[in-house]
């Protein structure tokens, strides 16, 4: 493997990893409320959720935005980038998974400004600051993809591998299942993660934005858990 194939990966392994300290164990995305109305409760139905809601909703909504941001970067496109995060605003219709996605997002950036200063992220972080933007995590992850020039494949499975783990963890403390379990359902996903990753390389633009509304309302309804674990 030479150089630049190191530099892209340790990028890709960086941004990607599951434990960086954005704050994502603090939220189960609606995951919580599932397993309260006992439709997660066992390694079956936590399987069944993840891999729904990586072929169904992250697909369309939060992964189809990492392509898009990172095209826009590859055309140094500021406008399009302000475009697209007020657009993924605009569908992020619960508060909680709205306000968590505009948390991790400026954490992310928080963390890789230290690595190195884009100009084009210093632009984007300056209509943050002015109401323009509300930095998203997913635009985030994707112009950092861009900017550190890891490949769209790589940065769409990495995107993809940080959310899968991450749901799982929840799943393994909310249901709750076993270490070993949670492993299981992680290696079962590996095909699925690659074909989405794929899938969302050739999306249509029309179906980005899809309505799932069944995560939105159990979202919503996370709110107003009587106990609850995580902040979304």
């Amino acid at each position: 493997m030479n150089s630049t194939n190191l530099n892209f990966l340790s990028a890709l392994l960086h941004l990607s990893d599951p434990t960086l300290p954005i704050g994502g164990y603090t939220h189960s995305n609606g995951l919580e409320t599932f397993v309260q109305k006992k439709i997660v409760h066992d390694r079956v139905t936590a399987k069944e959720f993840v891999e729904n809601m990586l072929q169904y909703n992250l697909k369309y909504n939060d992964g189809a935005f990492v392509k898009l941001a990172y095209e826009a970067v590859e055309n140094n496109d500021l406008k399009l980038l302000l475009n697209l995060d007020n657009e993924c605003n605009s569908l992020k219709c619960p508060k909680e998974i709205r306000q968590a996605s505009q948390k991790l997002g400026l954490r992310l950036i928080k963390i890789f400004k230290r690595r190195e200063n884009f100009h084009l992220m210093e632009d984007y972080e300056k209509a943050i600051h002015n109401g323009e933007a509300n930095s998203h995590y997913c635009i985030v992850f994707g112009m950092y993809a861009a900017l550190m020039r890891i490949p769209l494949y790589e940065a769409l499975l990495g995107f993809y591998y940080t959310s899968v783990a991450g749901m799982i963890t929840n799943a393994v403390k909310l249901v709750p299942l076993g270490q070993l379990d949670g492993q299981d359902i992680l290696f079962s996903l590996y095909p699925v993660m690659e074909k989405t990753a794929l899938e969302t390389i050739e999306i249509d633009r029309d179906l980005i934005g899809l309505c799932n509304t069944s995560f939105d309302i159990r979202c919503m309804q996370h709110e107003r858990l009587y106990s609850r674990l995580y902040m979304s």
